[in-house]
């Protein structure tokens, strides 16, 4: 506040004695496994490594965690409020090096052992990796993986650091709960009450630091039943969801039962900290209210681009569906047979999962599937097991039914689920075949398999919601009631980082979005949610950019003919060719001597871009200018700096988006620049339908209206009747001398006996809409004003 931003740096990180620490205590050679996917989709391993040093947050955490817990001795709380993708494993580790050598100011050991609770197995390997290097001693960290007897052992051999995956809990609790008399479950002999005993004395003497990550809660529900068997009956008393019930309710649940202990100080790292665990291991803060410790919040992650914000494109099914039908209204927008069919769905039936896969699955395969370079997934939340085993078998009938190649869902949940209509029993691993062998895939093996590429969806219900790492997911589909916490942790699964990969997007069929950004809300304290987004706007944010005359149209449709060529005419030189017809614009924009002016500028660009941004993933991509200029903007806006923001606001991400999302749409054939000065714009082929392109269809809106307002069902071949209707009174000498010499009011008036005798001519071609045409009054006057004005449009063009 009192100095320059960056002044933290040489002041404390890089002061002789704190950088000399760092090089003895934090920085480390990381070696870790890796997945490499090969073209042919087969996945092999191969192992990497490299140099860690400490970001400020964990080298600051870790400082004043070691100090207090020095000063303040054990019999302490410490509450860590963590955001994902704070580097949490590497946080614990150097915690717990620290805490295990930790000595107060009489040169007594503060921790005789550190215990570390945790649920990621590879956390035990990753700790004693980082130690070793740290002490270069082996023998410092103990996993425990065999029973309570091991424990026992590391807890009273002089082990240092102890390690316990979520599953081994119970064990810990046991050794631990003995020194506050907590009675033993089972029924031992005398020898081993004797030994019990002596295990108990030698353990109530020692002084322990219990760093719980309890950030990763359980998958399934598994471990909730063991914590239930250990803690005693009535843990989940409260009407909890055993799949929800996790690490974080089990430690309050002990806390609440058997107080503070003087000799076992807790350390308990979480992203997403419940009230009861800011009560119960929070500090008063300057309000008086329990805060955490220390503090990386979402909002810093994302600011620092360590994860991404799962909100920037969230949206609830009446946003979504309002913009689609206004894509479909807008009759300059080329009207995709995808869109049409899903703007019928204005009112989901709560039971129809079809309405819902096709949703789904259209908008993934328009909008997700092709980008990170085709690698992209996405992640069904179902309300149920139940729900979640239908899902699958709606989206196995809709993509065999439409021929659908390039999608493959897998379905996560526990146990068997009993269908109560047709008595069947279904298990995961039953539902999930693998594409190649055809064999069944295990739990297990699931993560490793939605990780290739033959597998592209993945469906829950009350699994992978928490503590699933899947860079590659895109995009997230809710069809389930999210609250507090639990909407948090279910979202953020889209949150982590890959080369490429922008802001996600939902699609939320059952919450508001005021709930979610309540949920959000005590996590990142900023308003995130816009409910409401008009396209309009885009046009409105074009002619301010365009009249600011900082880039001339010229520019930017030289910047496209080559951003726009086919995969196989792209080369090595084609990134200095678009940042050459880029460059004017930057050396304009330079040159404004008013800053003022340079920050609207960027302002209103990037709001242009994050606008087109969101929008584009409803609507069809239609007019040829916005899309041209989002993605010439892209380029621009990473390189004009923003003087408000530290080191200008330039980042090299934005190229390495804007580069991905080039192979998106060139890849797809969304939009083709051919050689010379012509350019427009080209749909996917769709698979199944046989059509290259989709054509301006300006009475599509016909079938659509008449369906969504009487509840008919006409499909697109009915269509094409109004449009044979519309071809025959264009060429009409009649009709043509009426729209020339009338207004569209008087023209309706003139040609309203024709239209019915053409249909009347028409009527064996298509009896069901001329029958009902003639017959009821409503339909016409819906049908006939539609068609008339087309009519008048075209002939007087």
């Amino acid at each position: 506040p009192s100095g320059h931003p960056t002044a933290y740096l040489w002041e404390e990180v890089f002061a002789r004695d704190s950088f000399m620490d760092i090089v003895h205590s934090f920085v480390f050679i990381e070696t870790y496994d890796d997945s490499v996917i090969s073209e042919q989709g087969k996945k092999t391993r191969v192992t990497r490594d490299h140099m860690i040093f400490p970001r400020y947050h964990q080298l600051d955490a870790v400082r004043k965690l070691t100090a207090a817990a020095q000063q303040e001795g054990p019999g302490r709380q410490y509450l860590i409020q963590h955001s994902a993708g704070s580097g949490k494993t590497n946080s614990i580790s150097w915690l717990s090096h620290r805490l295990s050598s930790l000595h107060n100011a009489d040169n007594q050991k503060v921790f005789d052992c550190v215990v570390v609770i945790t649920d990621r197995k590879v956390l035990d390997r990753q700790l004693q990796d980082a130690i070793y290097q740290i002490e270069h001693a082996q023998g410092v960290v103990k996993a425990i993986d065999d029973n309570s007897h091991q424990l026992a052992q590391s807890l009273i051999d002089g082990t240092k650091i102890v390690i316990t995956t979520l599953q081994k809990f119970p064990f810990v609790l046991k050794g631990l709960l003995h020194i506050a008399g907590a009675d033993d479950a089972d029924a031992p002999d005398a020898e081993s009450k004797r030994k019990a005993k002596e295990w108990e004395n030698a353990i109530a003497k020692r002084k322990y630091a219990v760093i719980v990550d309890e950030a990763h809660s359980s998958q399934t529900g598994e471990t909730a039943r063991g914590l239930k068997a250990i803690l005693g009956a009535g843990i989940l008393d409260n009407g909890e969801d055993e799949a929800e019930f996790d690490l974080e309710d089990g430690l309050n649940k002990l806390m609440e039962s058997r107080g503070k202990q003087k000799n076992i100080s807790f350390f308990a790292f979480t992203a997403t900290p419940k009230g009861k665990t800011m009560e119960m291991f929070g500090r008063p803060g300057a309000d008086g209210k329990p805060a955490a410790f220390h503090t990386y919040s979402m909002r810093q992650a994302i600011q620092e681009h360590f994860i991404l914000d799962v909100l920037t494109n969230y949206t609830t099914y009446k946003t979504y569906y309002r913009l689609v039908k206004a894509a479909e209204e807008d009759p300059k927008l080329p009207k995709k047979r995808a869109s049409k069919e899903l703007s019928k769905f204005m009112t989901l039936h709560p039971y129809n999962l079809e309405q819902r896969t096709q949703i789904i699955i259209e908008h993934f395969r328009e909008h997700v599937k092709n980008l990170i370079g085709g690698k992209a997934k996405a992640m069904v939340i179902a309300g149920s097991r139940l729900h979640a085993v239908r899902y699958m078998q709606s989206f196995q009938r809709y993509i065999t039914e439409n021929r659908i190649e390039g999608v493959r869902p897998l379905v996560a949940f526990s146990g068997t689920v009993k269908d109560p209509d047709t008595g069947a029993e279904y298990t995961e691993p039953g539902m999930n075949i693998e594409a190649v062998t055809g064999k069944h895939i295990s739990e297990s093996q699931l993560p490793d398999k939605f990780d290739t590429h033959d597998y592209q969806i993945l469906l829950v219900a009350n699994k992978y919601q928490t503590g699933f790492d899947q860079p590659l997911l895109c995009a997230m589909y809710v069809d389930r009631r999210l609250d507090g916490v639990q909407a948090v942790q279910t979202l953020s699964r889209l949150n982590r980082t890959a080369a490429g990969k922008e802001a996600p997007f939902v699609l939320d069929f059952v919450n508001e979005a005021q709930g979610i950004y309540a949920a959000f809300k005590p996590y990142y304290d900023a308003t995130m949610i816009s409910e409401t987004s008009d396209p309009h706007q885009l046009e409105l944010l074009k002619h301010d950019l365009d009249a600011m005359q900082i880039y001339h149209w010229s520019e930017v449709e030289a910047f496209a003919r080559i951003f726009y060529l086919p995969p196989d005419k792209q080369v090595a030189s084609d990134h200095a060719r678009l940042q050459m017809h880029v460059q004017p614009a930057i050396d304009r924009f330079r040159a404004l001597e008013d800053e003022e002016a340079q920050s609207k500028f960027r302002d209103t660009l990037s709001a242009f871009i994050r606008l087109y941004a969101f929008v584009s993933q409803v609507m069809p991509y239609a007019d040829r200018e916005l899309e041209m200029l989002y993605s010439y903007g892209r380029l621009l806006l990473s390189n004009i700096p923003d003087h408000r923001r530290l080191g200008g606001g330039i980042h090299a991400q934005d190229k390495v988006y804007l580069r991905y999302y080039r192979i998106a749409q060139t890849s797809t054939g969304r939009i083709v620049m051919e050689e010379g000065p012509a350019y427009g714009v080209k749909s996917p082929t769709e698979t199944g339908t046989g059509k290259a392109k989709d054509e301006e269809k300006p009475l599509s809106e016909i079938i659509q209206v008449v369906n969504d307002r009487f509840g008919t069902d006409f499909t697109n071949e009915d269509q094409l009747f109004f449009d044979q209707i519309k071809e025959k009174a264009c060429k009409d000498d009649t009709v043509i001398e009426t729209a020339q010499a009338n207004p569209l009011d008087k023209f309706e008036i003139g040609i309203y006996k024709l239209i019915e005798a053409f249909m009347i001519q028409r009527m064996s071609e298509n009896d069901k809409i001329v029958t009902r045409y003639m017959d009821d009054e409503e339909f016409r006057k819906v049908v006939f004003p539609l068609l008339a004005k087309q009519i008048y449009k075209d002939v007087r063009k």
